[in-house]
């Protein structure tokens, strides 16, 4: 009895000495290191609570833990816009230092004068102040931007000047010109906050060229921003041919029938034959076709504030949910991170809304006894969220074999499980958009192949899932384009949303546990009729 008390009290002393000895490595780092040291507390407080309680002998069901991973997520985003802000002016008092010590030793900063070379006697007056040409970090930059230029005859050799000539060392230091498609890769060093610095370029280069070019700032294969210049265009993935106009009218038409299909079931009519069958199902067609309705009207009205061209929408038909939603192509190059995730996050916020809402309205009318359909109360073991507000509004009686319930619940619970598809975090879903707009395009790869992955193993549960992962891989895998500036982070704000998100994603299409489902008495024992 002795020896299994003592677990417990060897593992928080030992937590403790490992979280201490953190907090003394992370002081000799000033307020950087004790933000980092507490951010990486938070990240890992869920988990240990969790198995802290589990030695104890103490048990707490997934839906707490997915609380408290929630609770760790948002503290984890609100001090990390605290250390960026500290990262920031910290790295911007080391940039003034250099700028003053630079001064003082006499220089001359390489402007759009000394880079752009279209005034031979102004570019030879400028190489004059340096002080040795032949061993000066910028005269040989300038020498292999040349040695780039002459090998290289997309844009023209006048155009490449002009362009080169709007960096400098106050915004982005350029130390190599690469080609690279039809326009050019300009390696060198950031000198200031990415989305000032993006905006300076962006606008000196307009000026010079208009808007024949667009400028993109992301990061490059050795995580070191990159300037990236190419010819202005819209995506030549457009669905204003024909026979693509026709694709869409059909998927249409296949959405409104497995949608009417679905609502016959519903209706008591599992093969509908007659007109007056499938008419029985239009009223819950409709309510999914609002559901869609509004999550299209929501992320064009965002695409037009934004003034981001995007596609037609192909409609997803499905028999077992009506319709899976629909999926748009973004033309034109993003402005930033923030306008892709107020794209991705619109839609999934109006439809998880209004479906929580029926589903709530459907609940409590089933509670007063308005329910006319009789569902096995099992079912409501699929889904945390579905499951827990189940318990609130019916309370015992879920523990019958079977339950009369609304068609709103229905409708609701199905809306809920098509936003949350749209919100896994893969490719050009909602909840993929989401992570790249987050995390950046390395994290969305990796959320990507483990979405796919967890599809995959979801098959032997639901062969939905397989669809489901199917049309993934062929159609959404791919991440958005890179954006014209990739590097300026999301505010604080829209990450906690991003994060309320993909939790309410998880507790949708999440089940709960037998022994969860068997507290809260969801389901009789008997299971389900054959």
């Amino acid at each position: 009895m002795k020896s299994t008390a003592f677990i417990p009290i060897a593992v928080f002393i030992l937590t403790l000495s490992l979280l201490g000895w953190g907090y003394l490595r992370s002081r000799k780092f000033g307020k950087l290191g004790l933000l980092s040291w507490l951010q990486f507390v938070v990240l890992m407080s869920p988990w240990l609570i969790y198995f802290g309680l589990f030695v104890s002998g103490i048990f707490i069901n997934f839906t707490v833990l997915l609380f408290l991973l929630l609770s760790s997520t948002i503290a984890y985003v609100i001090i990390g816009n605290q250390l960026r802000k500290v990262s920031s002016a910290e790295r911007a008092a080391i940039e003034q230092k250099l700028n003053k010590e630079l001064e003082a030793l006499g220089r001359d900063r390489p402007d759009s004068q000394n880079l752009s070379a279209s005034d031979p006697t102004q570019s030879a007056k400028n190489s004059s102040n340096l002080p040795d040409p032949t061993k000066s970090p910028i005269a040989l930059a300038m020498s292999q931007a040349k040695e780039q230029i002459k090998r290289y005859q997309a844009i023209p050799v006048e155009e490449i000047k002009l362009i080169q000539g709007i960096f400098g060392i106050e915004t982005y230091y350029v130390t190599e010109t690469i080609p690279y498609q039809e326009g050019a890769i300009f390696k060198g060093n950031l000198r200031g906050e990415p989305d000032v610095v993006h905006e300076r370029l962006s606008q000196s280069l307009r000026d010079r060229l208009g808007d024949k070019y667009n400028l993109f700032l992301v990061e490059g294969q050795d995580r070191k921003p990159v300037v990236i210049v190419l010819p202005s265009r819209v995506s030549s993935f457009d669905n204003s041919t024909i026979p693509q106009k026709l694709l869409i009218v059909v998927l249409i038409f296949a959405n409104a029938y497995t949608s009417i299909s679905l609502g016959a079931l519903v209706s008591g009519f599992p093969a509908p034959q007659t007109s007056q069958e499938f008419f029985a199902g239009v009223p819950f067609a409709l309510g999914i076709t609002l559901i869609l309705g509004l999550r299209e009207l929501a992320i064009r009205l965002v695409a037009r504030k934004y003034q981001v061209k995007i596609s037609l929408p192909f409609f997803l038909p499905s028999s077992q949910l009506g319709s899976f939603g629909a999926f748009s192509r973004i033309f034109s190059p993003l402005p930033n991170r923030t306008v892709l995730f107020d794209i991705a996050i619109a839609p999934a916020m109006i439809s998880g809304v209004l479906s929580l809402i029926m589903l709530i309205v459907g609940l409590r009318m089933s509670a007063i006894g308005l329910g006319n359909i009789d569902i096995p109360s099992q079912i409501f073991q699929a889904s945390v969220l579905a499951g827990t507000l189940a318990k609130a509004f019916l309370g015992d009686r879920l523990q019958a074999s079977f339950i009369s319930i609304h068609p709103l619940v229905i409708l609701g619970w199905l809306g809920s499980v098509i936003t949350a598809l749209n919100l896994m975090p893969a490719g050009q879903l909602d909840g993929g958009r989401i992570v790249q707009a987050i995390y950046g395009r390395r994290t969305a790869s990796v959320t990507t192949v483990l979405t796919l992955i967890f599809l995959v193993i979801a098959t032997v549960i639901n062969p939905l899932a397989l669809y489901w992962g199917g049309l993934i891989l062929i159609l959404l895998r791919d991440l958005e384009r890179p954006m014209l500036n990739e590097l300026s982070e999301i505010d604080g704000d829209r990450e906690v949303v991003g994060a309320i998100a993909l939790f309410w994603m998880l507790i949708t299409i999440l089940p709960l546990t037998a022994s969860f489902a068997e507290r809260l008495g969801i389901g009789n024992s008997g299971g389900l009729l054959p």
